[in-house]
């Protein structure tokens, strides 16, 4: 397929539409084509955010994804297609390709990676905005660590069923916010639903994602006297919703209070998670893969195919998704001893 690019298309004909909305205008759209914002995880909420962020013409996107395409992604991962399912793509590779058909003037940054403590300060560098798309608090708190220590603001996500929050944390200046360990102390405790166990809407998606790129915008344009500051909850099916005051921070916070970072100093911070969907993903040993010569040895055992990014090796009923880097995701139980003797196995310790 060819690809146009968009310089053929006037700044003027592209943002016209949204240059005349007066919190915009012209000044706001050069600001726009200046910014870098940090997109953690490129999910369902991510894609979307990311998309909205692209056709706004913000100057510079890094996605950072530790995942892959799969066809359960493709009723609510709306940059994604079937044939990004089939060849089982990571997700902020497909993100970036998609953007690159939307909107060819934004500068894409795809890391296909997992957030960590040893590399947030060079994924999560110069952003002037960091986004949470993850689906899980371990990640959120580490941004948030991050985030304050650096002053850099962050919008927190999420969405599950029918349901959607978002809130707004911005760390420093006159426009201070809590930051989420002033409201979440702790993690939410008992069991958490995921997307596998409660489903999920599109429309609470995008829902969630048009929240999180409004409030980015009002950043991004230097307008941060109209963010909303509340952690705000939002059924669309039910139509209830609630608001939880975050406009101060809480002074015995140990975040934001005491600059206790322990997050971002990988203080318990497993090396095996579940990550749902049946699967557990070990990433204790941080090492370059030869694809080549592992899908040679494996070939015999299964069925093996490997790009340049990710090697996939089905074995029975489990398959074994290797990045670059050496994280591995199996997928087909949720057994951590039985993905640590699989990976044993295949992969060697």
């Amino acid at each position: 397929m060819t690809v146009v690019s968009s310089k053929a298309f006037p700044a003027d004909d592209r943002y016209s539409r949204q240059r005349l909305f007066p919190a915009i205008g012209v000044d706001g759209q050069r600001k726009l084509a200046t910014s870098h914002v940090v997109l953690v995880g490129c999910g369902a909420t991510g894609a979307a955010s990311a998309g909205l962020l692209a056709r706004a013409g913000v100057g510079t996107l890094t996605i950072i994804d530790r995942d892959f395409v799969e066809p359960s992604n493709l009723q609510r991962q709306m940059l994604f297609t079937e044939a990004d399912a089939a060849e089982a793509l990571p997700k902020a590779e497909a993100a970036r390709r998609r953007i690159d058909e939307i909107n060819s003037d934004v500068n894409v940054h795809a890391h296909i990676a997992d957030l960590a403590p040893a590399n947030a300060a060079t994924l999560l560098a110069d952003a002037d905005v960091i986004l949470d798309a993850t689906d899980n608090f371990e990640t959120r708190y580490l941004i948030n660590d991050f985030a304050v220590q650096t002053g850099t603001p962050w919008i927190y996500a999420a969405a599950i069923g029918s349901y959607a929050a978002t809130m707004n944390i911005v760390p420093i200046g006159d426009s201070r916010t809590a930051c989420l360990a002033c409201i979440f102390p702790e993690p939410p405790g008992g069991t958490v639903e995921t997307c596998d166990t409660a489903g999920i809407l599109n429309t609470a998606v995008n829902f969630t994602a048009s929240l999180q790129v409004t409030e980015t915008l009002k950043l991004l344009t230097g307008q941060p006297s109209a963010l909303r500051r509340t952690l705000l909850s939002f059924d669309l099916w039910t139509g209830e919703r609630s608001e939880v005051h975050a406009g101060k921070p809480r002074s015995t916070c140990e975040v934001c209070g005491q600059h206790n970072f322990r997050h971002l100093a990988g203080e318990g911070r497993p090396h095996i998670t579940l990550c749902g969907r049946n699967s557990v993903q070990i990433h204790e040993h941080h090492r370059p893969v030869d694809f080549a010569s592992l899908a040679q040895r494996l070939g015999p055992l299964g069925n093996v195919r490997f790009n340049s990014m990710m090697l996939r090796f089905q074995h029975g009923e489990y398959t074994l998704s290797v990045f670059a880097d050496g994280r591995t995701v199996i997928q087909g139980t949720s057994e951590v001893p039985r993905a640590r003797a699989l990976y044993a196995r295949f992969i060697g310790s």
